[in-house]
């Protein structure tokens, strides 16, 4: 689940906190473990600000705390500050924003992530997908894996991400794929040929960001007609 650690303090000295967190940002590369922060001025009292930072689970962001780096950072803002800062820590019951970023890594990770066996950071045990161009369902991590395998064996390609709406949490990503087809692919001998198609897939996720269902629409017909599997 994802993890917010918001930091609430007062200080008069706004530019040396500004340096500090540079410098801190610079000193933890590379082991720094926040995916995203957000620096906020309140509009009424210039010295009151509040830091959001983002990590991926509660675990990762104790990881990021037990630096010497952030230990040695924290006692230099606590002697910036006017008074203690606090902090709140919160576990991201909703985000839109990551499953509109997990979407677009899982179109990518079917394209280009050679070990599938990571695509269960994105797909929840059990997921189920629903495809036309399919007699069948595809349900389970191991089923899906044999389908982008199936496309990978056809195959060199890519998607596009050409839109994306979210709403509670469901995820529609219209797509544009471009492939050249150097295999075998439902019995088709490899052509050589690029060829594209468009489709979109809607996501239904998790709390904790991970995909529970999938249905997939695109334009399996033309795909054929380009590869003069069937007359346009």
């Amino acid at each position: 689940m994802t993890f917010t650690q918001i930091i609430d303090f007062k200080t008069s000295r706004i530019d040396d906190m500004s340096r500090l967190m540079d410098r801190w940002i610079e000193q933890t590369k590379g082991k720094r473990t926040a995916t995203h922060s957000v620096l906020g001025k309140d509009r009424a009292d210039s010295t009151h600000l509040v830091e959001i930072v983002e990590f991926p689970s509660y675990d990762v962001a104790m990881r990021n705390s037990q630096l010497p780096e952030t230990d040695r950072i924290f006692r230099e803002m606590v002697a910036l500050c006017d008074e203690m800062p606090t902090f709140t820590d919160l576990d991201v019951v909703r985000d839109e924003a990551m499953y509109k970023n997990n979407a677009r890594r899982f179109l990518e990770m079917i394209a280009t992530e050679p070990e599938l066996a990571l695509l269960d950071e994105l797909l929840a045990e059990g997921c189920h997908f629903r495809n036309p161009a399919n007699a069948q369902d595809t349900i389970g991590m191991d089923a899906f894996r044999r389908e982008v395998e199936m496309w990978r064996g056809g195959f060199d390609f890519a998607f596009t991400v050409d839109d994306q709406i979210a709403e509670g949490d469901r995820v529609c990503t219209r797509w544009t794929w471009k492939a050249t087809h150097n295999g075998d692919f439902l019995g088709l001998q490899p052509t050589g040929m690029d060829v594209t198609m468009t489709g979109v897939i809607i996501h239904r996720f998790r709390d904790d960001g991970k995909i529970v269902e999938g249905w997939w629409q695109y334009d399996m017909l033309g795909l054929m007609g380009q590869l003069g599997a069937v007359e346009g």
